[in-house]
């Protein structure tokens, strides 16, 4: 058998470049490049390798290690999962600064590979510099907390395990149901260990991703609940977009007359004028697909797994005869709600239902004009909301219909944490799929900036905005530096309201007078954060680190600032100062969150006995 002598780091960068994922016939390359920061646990072995490979994969220089896997997951979820990249760090800090990120990619169901290094397999020397020493159990380092964030984890302590633990992240990275972040931690020695791999190991490879139909008595189950259910109501997840099943939900949905409502990684697969488009579900839904919901007796969910966001708590469905029809490919996600179970590719999903229930000539009972109606009242709310005014200043729901109104259609919005979701997934209105770029698995607050960058990798003929809180961009944007050195433009619209108001906004509603969640000054004579705000200049920060800069406080400065930030060709930054509480709430939703029973504030226990009359409507299971 033919070899090859190369190191562990060596051969695991030639196996990577001669990686292939082929859907519906189309084949990509899966492995886009590399994201790193070169420390003492991988410049001399992965490092090196990168620096004299003879391959296609692009490196990329991150700016922190958390923010670049969130380039990385982004990435991912804009190309539909076709196409990765693997990150590269230091032991011990630079380690541990992915664990978040990895969370996040493997509560979305995105693919992204994680190399970071580790401590000598060798121990000498040990302990090595930033070797944690666990003295129960010294096979312990600083990237066993992966283990509980990752869908496939390994630690290569031999170079020639390398080719068994290569073939297993590959496994998982295409899996379509089993997917998320894998992590192969890379003692620092045996990166640079050298080993005759076959050659066969190099060898291209394709990773076919198959669409899987829906069993046939599963397909009977669900078409006879189906039978005599006269108000269905679909919740499209973010699934529909990643098996790329838009045209085949719009015409499930046409066929039935059945209303479409969307979760946050679902909207954007019907277009927001579409007649049977009620908008988002459930806790930031829209009032239109919440009362729905509430009287729907069949719920058909699609690649979604019905989160709490989702379910408003498990309140959204009140009927009390409501039952549930899940098209997955997971079959974790398909059993949720003891639903009748397709655990099938979506596309492929839809159309077989389709065909059966054309063929008991099923059709929805709603009422004339009734969807309509209930549409045209939510789109005149939003009309109402994006036209607001505030004698205080610009709100943020009219800031975001300027926004609206302003940029293209193509656009891409990337998003991931505080009120701007919310007020996102009720009033956002996307036209063209995968436009609307959410992170709200995990609604990580430093994703959005990273996030843009990885978006406007995966398209680069789209403009990407960026649309973040102040708090979220204090936390992480460092990465908008990296698309000033990579020369992909992103715009980051910055919504400045003074702090964590999402938070300040559901603290007061829980009997709170507000507490910590704002940026105000210290106060000496109470000892608490309650002087005045204090006075951040984002835009000059922006500039700063090279970048365009504009601030606005009117709806025609923004704009104008919007105008002027579609002519520049490098990353722009848009200081946008907003009221804060001006964003939206309510819309029979509910949220369940833990109120204490006993406090000294009357509000609060009051609040604390309106939590238990809701979890009492609340289904428990």
């Amino acid at each position: 058998m033919a070899t090859i002598r190369l190191t562990m780091a060596q051969a695991l960068l030639q196996f990577l470049d001669r990686q292939y994922i082929s859907v519906d016939g189309v084949e990509t390359k899966f492995v886009r490049g590399v994201m790193g920061i070169f420390g003492h646990g991988n410049v001399t072995g992965i490092g090196e390798a990168l620096e004299r490979a003879e391959s296609d994969l692009l490196f990329i220089q991150g700016k922190n290690e958390q923010g670049m896997v969130h380039s990385a997951t982004a990435f991912a979820k804009q190309s539909n999962r076709k196409q990765i990249f693997a990150c590269t760090t230091s032991i011990g800090p630079g380690a541990l600064n992915m664990v978040t990120a990895a969370a996040t990619a493997t509560v979305n169901r995105i693919p992204v590979l994680l190399l970071p290094g580790d401590n000598f397999a060798s121990r000498q020397p040990d302990p090595v510099l930033q070797q944690l020493e666990v003295t129960s159990d010294y096979t312990v380092s600083a990237n066993d907390p992966f283990k509980a964030v990752s869908k496939y984890w390994d630690r290569i302590v031999r170079p020639e395990q390398l080719m068994t633990a290569a073939l297993q992240a590959m496994r998982v990275l295409t899996d379509p149901a089993e997917t998320g972040a894998v992590t192969l931690a890379l003692p620092q020695d045996v990166q640079a260990e050298a080993y005759d791999y076959p050659e066969a190991f190099f060898e291209k490879r394709v990773h076919y991703v198959d669409r899987h139909p829906a069993a046939t008595d599963a397909l009977e189950r669900a078409a006879k609940l189906l039978q005599g259910k006269k108000r269905p109501l679909i919740i499209a997840g973010g699934g529909v977009l990643y098996a790329s099943a838009v045209q085949e939900l719009r015409e499930f949905a046409e066929a039935f007359a059945i209303p479409v409502a969307e979760t946050q990684a679902g909207k954007s697969s019907l277009p927001w004028n579409h007649p049977l488009n009620v908008g988002g579900i459930g806790v930031t839904g829209t009032l239109a697909a919440n009362l729905l919901a509430k009287e729907a007796d069949v719920i058909i969910g699609i690649g979604t797994r019905y989160s709490d966001f989702t379910t408003a708590s498990k309140s959204a469905f009140a009927n009390p005869a409501v039952q549930f029809v899940n098209i997955n490919v997971s079959a974790f996600d398909s059993s949720k709600w003891s639903g009748a179970a397709l655990t099938c590719d979506a596309k492929l999903g839809l159309k077989a239902l389709g065909e059966a229930l054309h063929a008991q000539a099923y059709r929805s009972s709603y009422e004339d004009g009734e969807i309509a109606a209930l549409k045209q009242q939510w789109d005149a709310e939003v009309d109402r909301l994006f036209t607001i005014e505030h004698e205080q200043g610009l709100t943020q729901t009219r800031a975001l219909g300027v926004i609206q109104e302003t940029i293209d259609p193509s656009d891409v919005i990337v998003c991931a944490a505080g009120s701007l979701p919310g007020d996102l997934h009720r009033v956002w209105r996307a036209v063209e799929p995968k436009t609307y770029h959410m992170e709200y698995g995990f609604s990580c607050m430093g994703y959005e900036v990273s996030g843009a960058f990885g978006a406007a990798l995966a398209e680069p003929e789209r403009g990407v905005y960026a649309m973040v809180g102040d708090g979220s961009y204090l936390m992480l944007h460092s990465e908008l530096v990296t698309s000033l050195q990579e020369g992909r433009k992103i715009t980051v619209l910055l919504f400045d309201n003074h702090g964590f108001q999402c938070i300040h906004n559901l603290q007061r509603g829980h009997g709170s007078d507000g507490f910590g969640n704002e940026f105000r000054y210290r106060e000496q004579a109470t000892g608490r954060l309650t002087g005045g705000y204090m006075p951040i200049d984002f835009a000059a920060h922006a500039r700063s680190l090279g970048a365009k800069a504009y601030k606005a406080a009117t709806a025609d400065e923004l704009k104008e600032a919007l105008l002027l930030a579609k002519r520049e060709t490098i990353t722009t930054l848009i200081e946008i100062s907003v009221v804060p509480g001006t964003n939206t709430s309510g819309y029979e939703s509910w949220w369940n969150v833990g109120v204490p029973e006993v406090s000294s504030s009357e509000n609060v226990r009051k609040a604390h006995l309106e939590m238990k009359e809701r979890i009492q409507a609340a289904r428990t299971i």
